[in-house]
């Protein structure tokens, strides 16, 4: 197998990270789709660097995460909570509408928070261990776990507060 081919494989097989990353950085689907490839191209010149110390979605988010960060950087703007309506976040038969109301408004809370609280969240809701959202992040386990229980808390406030 090719690098190419490897690379496209990975690509393939943790497509959802790069997904979930565009989804909650990006307002429209034309911004998802720049961020997407600027992801694909910061993965791709990091991939040689790459040299398996972690797990491949570890290093994936770490990549991620930091290009969508420099991307808000750079265009020094803060995202604006966006509708959620072109993601279907459950199938047709489950589908339950008082759930869905709920789970789109807690996203619209998310999409409130800072960019680093964001991903934090992002990283616990796709049931990464504190250890593993340390490493993708940078923080230290301690740092991570008390980051989120504050996130929490604010997210379960401002959410009792709607209802």
């Amino acid at each position: 197998m090719t690098k190419e081919e490897a690379f496209v494989a990975i690509i393939q097989d943790h497509e959802g990270v790069i997904y979930k990353i565009t989804t909650v950085y990006t307002n429209s689907v034309s911004e998802q789709q720049d961020l997407y490839q600027d992801i694909v191209y910061q993965l791709w010149k990091a991939y040689d660097s790459f040299r398996g110390e972690s797990k491949v979605s570890t290093w994936m988010y770490r990549v991620a995460l930091n290009t969508a960060f420099s991307r808000l950087r750079k265009e020094n703007r803060r995202p604006r909570p966006v509708a959620l309506d072109h993601v279907n976040i459950w199938p047709a038969e489950t589908y339950d509408k008082e759930f869905e109301l709920r789970l789109r408004a807690m996203y619209e809370q998310i999409h409130q928070l800072n960019d680093l609280d964001k991903g934090l969240i992002l990283l616990l809701l796709e049931g990464k261990k504190y250890e593993e959202i340390a490493e993708i992040t940078g923080l230290s386990r301690s740092n991570v776990g008390t980051r989120i229980s504050r996130i929490k808390e604010r997210l379960r406030k401002k959410m009792t507060k709607k209802t």
